[in-house]
């Protein structure tokens, strides 16, 4: 091994190492509860509230992320959005209509809506209380999202 070979390996072990240190801690790491009462909510200009539980990486590679979401009665449609991964919406309050693919489904509580990648969609309220749901996010750019669409001020 030349010198060149063995400087190149230690600047990316070193490198590796530092990524290692700085990277955020994995919440998936282990098996846990993650506490509703430990999740704060964020109100969003548009009055909607969004509260992040978690964005992590599985044991088996997929990047995942939980929020919840809450739509007053009366709440704007978001805008209609395209996502670059997948998602699983679990309806827990109210009831909503779900717009993809050029279709409209009404769903209530205990409903589940699947939004395969790439889909344009958006969730509305259409009940006279506050519509509540749980989205989990599975692969793609999971690991780069910053915000939620239901905030359509971001």
């Amino acid at each position: 091994m030349n010198y060149l070979s063995v400087g190149s390996a230690i600047i990316a072990m070193v490198c590796a190492q530092a990524a290692a240190q700085t990277a955020a801690p994995n919440p998936l790491e282990k098996s846990h509860a993650f506490l509703y009462a430990q999740m704060p909510a964020h109100a969003n200009a548009n009055g909607t509230e969004s509260r992040t539980f978690f964005k992590g990486t599985l044991a088996t590679g997929e990047a995942v992320a939980v929020h919840e979401s809450v739509q007053p009665a009366g709440t704007k449609a978001p805008a209609l959005h395209a996502i670059q991964h997948s998602e699983f919406i679990v309806i827990q309050e109210g009831a909503v209509e779900y717009h993809h693919d050029g279709e409209v489904e009404r769903a209530g509580p205990g409903s589940i809506l699947y939004v395969k990648i790439g889909t344009e969609h958006f969730v509305v309220n259409i009940g006279n209380t506050p519509a509540k749901y749980a989205v989990i996010q599975i692969g793609g750019d999971v690991r780069t999202i910053t915000h939620h669409p239901i905030d359509t001020t971001e």
